[in-house]
């Protein structure tokens, strides 16, 4: 598809998923800025944008590959929040 074939009705819309073909990387559509969608994976992170020429509608298939390789990918462990303990405690 060039950018003449794309019209306002062809942009994809607010919350469907679509698949960045420059990276091959799936995101969800949350929203336009001018010209230009921007993505989110789909469990979350780091929006980037996209040419609504560069990207196309994600199949069922890549939608769920890309929450699964989300839900596995490394993240870092939470740590408890430690309380503060008042000095009287150590005297």
């Amino acid at each position: 598809m060039t950018t003449s074939d794309h019209s306002a009705d062809q942009t994809p819309r607010t919350g469907t998923f679509v698949v960045d073909t420059r990276w091959g990387k799936v995101g969800q559509v949350m929203g336009h800025e001018g010209p230009r969608l921007q993505l989110r994976p789909p469990l979350g992170g780091c929006e980037w944008e996209a040419a609504p020429e560069v990207v196309r509608p994600a199949t069922e298939a890549e939608q769920l590959s890309a929450k699964v390789r989300g839900n596995h990918s490394p993240r870092p462990a939470a740590r408890p929040i430690n309380p503060v303990v008042p000095l009287t405690w150590y005297e």
